[in-house]
């Protein structure tokens, strides 16, 4: 069936992103359930995470509206506004986070995936890099074991569209970020591998 859709993309940044939080939380809360985050998210924490964002002006916010609906959001942030545990592997690395611009989630209801968002969610915010003066963009992206028991059969990883978009994993910087997976009864800390760019 073909859906019919009427998508916008915005960029938004600081406090511009306040009307958004509502939408944003519950996107990310319903993208990150699925492999491989697994993420058991509440209302409470994800309306605090996004909070940071209203009072950094050199945060960046790409919105995919259908219609009125948020489908589709994309966040990034200097790496040194960011939490510390992204710093960390920089800093032991001799690397100033400084330097570096952190693309955050990018998160898109299943509808609207394979229709060339995702490219647009990094060519903006490399655009925001460049527009506040950043020439070095990093992410980082969850590490599973192969042998999950959720992993899905069909699962294929994002490592090759990443390097597409000129990105390099660097498997020597890892930090260890903490949540609940899906069903557990408590918070456990998870491999996050970082990507880098030379924009």
């Amino acid at each position: 069936m073909l859906i019919k859709m009427n998508l916008r993309v915005d960029v938004f940044s600081g406090s511009e992103l306040a009307p958004f939080i509502p939408e944003l939380a519950r996107l990310r809360m319903a993208v990150f359930r699925e492999w491989p985050y697994l993420y058991e998210g509440s209302l409470e924490y994800e309306t605090h995470y996004l909070a940071k964002f209203l009072n950094l002006p050199e945060s960046t916010l790409v919105v995919v509206r259908d219609g009125e609906r948020v489908v589709g959001a994309s966040t990034a942030l200097p790496l040194a506004q960011a939490e510390a545990e992204f710093q960390e592997p920089f800093i032991q690395a001799g690397l100033d986070p400084q330097d570096w611009y952190y693309f955050g989630e990018s998160v898109l209801e299943p509808a609207y995936r394979g229709r060339g968002l995702g490219v647009a969610f990094f060519q903006h915010r490399e655009a925001r890099a460049l527009e506040l003066g950043y020439r070095r963009a990093t992410f980082c992206a969850v590490e599973r074991p192969a042998e999950h028991p959720l992993k899905p059969a069909d699962y294929v990883p994002l490592d090759a569209f990443w390097q597409r978009r000129g990105f390099t994993k660097r498997p020597d910087l890892v930090c260890q970020f903490t949540w609940r997976d899906l069903g557990q009864p408590q918070e456990t800390p998870k491999p996050m591998v970082f990507w880098m760019k030379q924009l």
